[in-house]
């Protein structure tokens, strides 16, 4: 089992209990309106907000447990985020928003180079390299921002309404890619997502937090 939570999650007035876990390969969607905890409970996997009660636990390492003061910081976890707008360094390019994850955990500058091109040639990006953000499209840009995540091998891979923010061409294209690359993808994923067209297109099975 690659992701488990059992316990209560919060930000400020907002509480939920939950109970889940997704296995290795697997792709658990959850769905529900605005304000039901979606986006909480990925920035509690990812280690932004605490754990209210209960235990957060990947492939059986806790990451968070309040009662026995567990805690495992973010940037210890086997876990990557896409988040909703993405976050690229504006003033960096492509290669080296991508490969900014690994010479972050000191992987040399050709190693990180090298694993970065692969992930851009399995998105669709390999002549995109040396252009900036501001210069890509919406599509692009989150093609970008998946390749950054994947390209430190996480475990538990965290997608933050990913096609919520593209035209509709680019929603299209990337339903196509995702199931192909989340198919080689050996963690477990969350999808946060309002659309059941993505939840039909990339997941095993669901949540819903209406």
């Amino acid at each position: 089992m690659s992701i488990s939570l059992q316990g209560t999650i919060g930000r400020g007035e907002f509480e939920r209990a939950l109970n889940f876990s997704v296995a290795d390969g697997e792709v658990l969607a959850i769905t529900g309106l605005n304000g039901s905890g979606k986006s909480t409970i990925i920035h509690t996997i990812a280690g932004l907000v605490p754990l209210r009660n209960g235990q957060l636990q990947s492939d059986n390492i806790t990451w968070d447990a309040p009662d026995s003061k567990q805690w495992v910081a973010p940037e210890d976890r086997t876990c990557a985020v896409v988040f909703q707008d993405l976050r690229l360094f504006p003033h960096m390019n492509v290669i080296s928003n991508v490969a900014y994850g690994l010479r972050a955990h000191g992987v040399s500058k050709d190693e990180a180079r090298s694993r970065s091109t692969a992930l851009l040639a399995r998105v669709g990006l390999l002549s995109f390299e040396t252009r900036l953000p501001n210069e890509l499209s919406g599509g692009e840009r989150q093609r970008v921002a998946l390749a950054r995540a994947l390209v430190i091998e996480p475990r538990v891979l965290l997608l933050d309404e990913p096609l919520s923010a593209v035209d509709v061409t680019s929603r299209a294209a990337l339903r196509e890619l995702l199931p192909e690359v989340l198919g080689s993808f050996v963690g477990a994923t969350i999808l946060v997502t309002h659309d059941l067209g993505d939840v039909e297109a990339l997941a095993n099975h669901s949540l819903s937090l209406n």
